[in-house]
């Protein structure tokens, strides 16, 4: 090859080395002076949320502040209520207690005093020792005559028992008034004569009631 080809194909060499350089180390564009952002420093959606301050609005404030006011009243209303009943229970509780005790106190008393009452009866009934022999007086003498009730009781005073005892005895003798009214009539008929009024008034003298009197003095046909 002579020098001249040599030479011609060395420049030919350099020309195609620098296109080749070119194309690989650089181009037009000039590089971004702003980095990429890297995998790290893009936020997630939830971070950016949770990032964000809610700044809650005049009227929700207040909302909320009426809301929170209403439980609190509503509780203690609630605690009151219950607090009332539990009052009201115990009231009641021991309203019908007290009740229930005084019923029981005057239950018993009624029941002491029927029995003081019964016990002082059978005494009355049974009678002193007094009474007693009165009782018997009383009974001797209506078996040989015949008495008014307060006939009776005067000849017992005047066999020297007391007025009490002489009556508490006549009262209880086992007399029909009206048949010694009506044995008295025949006894004074059989000793003198009598009008029936005349016998009427002596038997009234003798202690006996009009209705007794007039009984008897009718039972003699007179």
């Amino acid at each position: 090859m002579s020098r001249g080809k040599k030479i011609g194909i060395g420049v030919v060499g350099l020309v195609v080395l620098s296109i080749i350089v070119g194309s690989c180390g650089g181009s037009d564009e000039q590089p971004s002076s702003t980095p990429e952002p890297t995998e790290s420093a893009i936020a997630s959606p939830s971070e950016a949320q949770a990032a964000e301050v809610i700044v809650a609005s005049p009227e929700d404030e207040a909302s909320a502040k009426a809301e929170a006011e209403a439980n609190t009243k509503a509780q203690e209303e609630a605690e009151a209520s219950a607090e009332a009943e539990e009052e009201a229970s115990a009231k009641a509780e021991a309203e019908a207690k007290a009740e229930e005790e005084a019923k029981a106190k005057s239950e018993a008393e009624a029941s002491a005093k029927a029995e003081a009452e019964a016990s002082a009866k059978a005494e009355a009934e049974a009678g002193t020792v007094s009474q007693q022999n009165a009782l018997r007086a009383a009974e001797n003498y209506l078996g040989f005559m015949p008495f008014s009730r307060t006939g009776l009781i005067k000849q017992l005073a005047f066999e020297d028992y007391s007025k009490k005892d002489a009556t508490w005895a006549v009262d209880r003798v086992d007399a029909d008034w009206n048949e010694q009214a009506a044995k008295s009539a025949e006894n004074y008929l059989d000793t003198m004569s009598f009008s029936r009024k005349g016998l009427v008034d002596q038997l009234i003298f003798e202690g006996y009631t009009r209705k007794q009197a007039e009984h008897g003095v009718s039972k003699t046909g007179l």
